[in-house]
């Protein structure tokens, strides 16, 4: 009874906390909006929302998975701010609202988003910017007069027959629609563009030129990626072209794609150019040996080309096989990273160890003092001390060795004492072997030392 009571009240306690939980979370909801685990309902058509809905913590924000937003005709936006803390969001409805407006950075933070419903709205266009980062199949778009302009074209372009199942229609700037499947327009070209060379092989500290050429309608805008580059640089524009000059050139940069992109309402399209930087090797790292698996010298060296790696041991060269060999783990913009691998090395392996790199640029080294085990000699009083390990011996197994030799002198003093009175039985008069001879006078007399079968008459 008393444990039932117990359960009643535990089951009475957790469905308390639950329900203040659930309190809490709606106490956060937008006044006109509903809260329920991770949803959010905005429904309201009488009271209505101005703005997206915002909840007081961006903790509270990211657990948010879905929102639903209808009939708010007071809601024109979604801005670059809006969605920013909805990391988590999966699901997004926003339909029969007065919509007119999303932001190019709308979804920026919005990878995660799977479903986007924007059915009967007023947008009249919707830039692929807001889009192009998205993991969607395609959005939900019928109901909304979409302008028969460059850009919508692309959508035309993505949707593809999507378009005609979703009954998508533009408008003419006289009100006459078109299935957005059928539009055509000559003058809304999406770029094409061209970077050359599509490779540049310069020294360290030199420079380049990189020349990029676009077309397109409407007049495509030219950008370089250029904002996580080392070396110095200048952008001259001109026209449908832009110039790209690079000067002290970083080995940093070698390995690096240089993109150049051309953008305008219809779309875009990039063109790329590789630098290839030379420099001479450059060891960046050479720690002692640690031990995994196997014992290992670990090392990073940097080079283009890729240098030539001799280790000296002692000051001389050493040499690989199966035992001590250079091992490449992993390779990162002309860096190599990887160890000098010795299996079960000993104190024959104790010593100097310098590493060399070199290319036909120049070359580079480093040396490091490992220490892998003790020389035989250092625990000992000459050089042919034996070598033991400087760990500390467990009383229980001392005691063990003191018993087993104990048992073993022992046994060994019963075998020598057994032997011994075996030995000088033989040879004793009170020893049994059968019959035993008496000589009793002149005349011999067989005695039997067994017991006699013979009757009174044979005596």
């Amino acid at each position: 009874m008393i444990s039932l009571w117990r359960g009643q009240g535990m089951a009475r306690w957790a469905l308390c906390w639950l329900l203040l939980a659930l309190w809490r979370f709606s106490a956060a909801c937008p006044e006109s909006c509903t809260c329920i685990n991770s949803r959010i309902s905005c429904i309201d058509e009488d009271r209505g929302i101005v703005s997206f809905p915002v909840l007081p913590s961006e903790i509270k924000m990211e657990d948010i998975a879905e929102i639903y937003i209808e009939n708010q005709n007071r809601l024109f936006s979604i801005n670059d701010e809006d969605l920013k803390f909805y990391r988590n969001l999966r699901n997004l409805t926003v339909t029969n609202t007065g919509l007119t407006n999303i932001s190019d950075q709308a979804f920026q933070n919005s990878g995660k988003l799977q479903y986007l419903n924007l059915k009967d709205n007023n947008l009249l266009s919707l830039s692929w910017k807001s889009l192009r980062h998205l993991n969607i199949s395609f959005p939900l778009l019928s109901g909304n007069p979409l302008r028969c302009g460059c850009e919508n074209v692309w959508l035309r372009q993505w949707l593809g027959e999507e378009s005609e199942r979703q009954d998508l229609y533009c408008v003419e700037a006289d009100g006459r629609t078109w299935p957005l499947s059928k539009l055509s327009l000559p003058n809304c070209v999406i770029p094409s563009v061209t970077a050359s060379p599509s490779r540049v092989t310069v020294m360290e500290g030199g420079s380049a030129v990189l020349l990029c050429h676009t077309s397109g309608l409407p007049r495509p805008l030219l950008l370089w990626n250029i904002s996580n580059l080392f070396s110095s640089y200048e952008v001259i524009d001109s026209d449908l072209a832009s110039e790209l000059r690079l000067s002290n050139l970083s080995s940093g940069d070698s390995g690096r794609s240089v993109t150049c992109t051309s953008e305008n309402v219809v779309g875009e399209n990039t063109s790329s150019v590789v630098l290839d930087i030379l420099f001479p090797p450059e060891i960046t790292k050479l720690t002692d040996a640690v031990s995994d698996h196997h014992w290992c010298i670990p090392f990073s060296v940097a080079g283009n080309p890729k240098p030539e790696l001799q280790w000296l041991f002692n000051g001389d060269a050493l040499p690989e096989g199966d035992y001590i060999s250079t091992q490449i783990h992993d390779m990162s913009e002309n860096e190599y990273h990887g160890c000098l691998q010795l299996d079960n090395p000993t104190h024959v392996n104790n010593g100097m160890y310098i590493l060399q790199a070199r290319n036909k640029f120049g070359r580079d080294e480093k040396s490091i003092f490992s220490h892998f085990m003790k020389e035989p000699w250092e625990n000992g009083t000459g050089s042919d001390a034996a070598y033991y390990e400087d760990t500390p011996v467990d009383p229980e197994d001392s005691a063990a060795v003191y018993v087993v030799v104990g048992i073993a002198a022992v046994a060994f003093t019963g075998f020598v004492l057994m032997l011994i009175i075996l030995k000088f039985g033989r040879n004793s008069k009170f020893g049994i072997k059968g019959f035993v001879l008496f000589h009793n006078g002149p005349a011999e007399a067989l005695v039997s030392s067994q017991p006699s079968n013979l009757g009174p008459e044979t005596r």
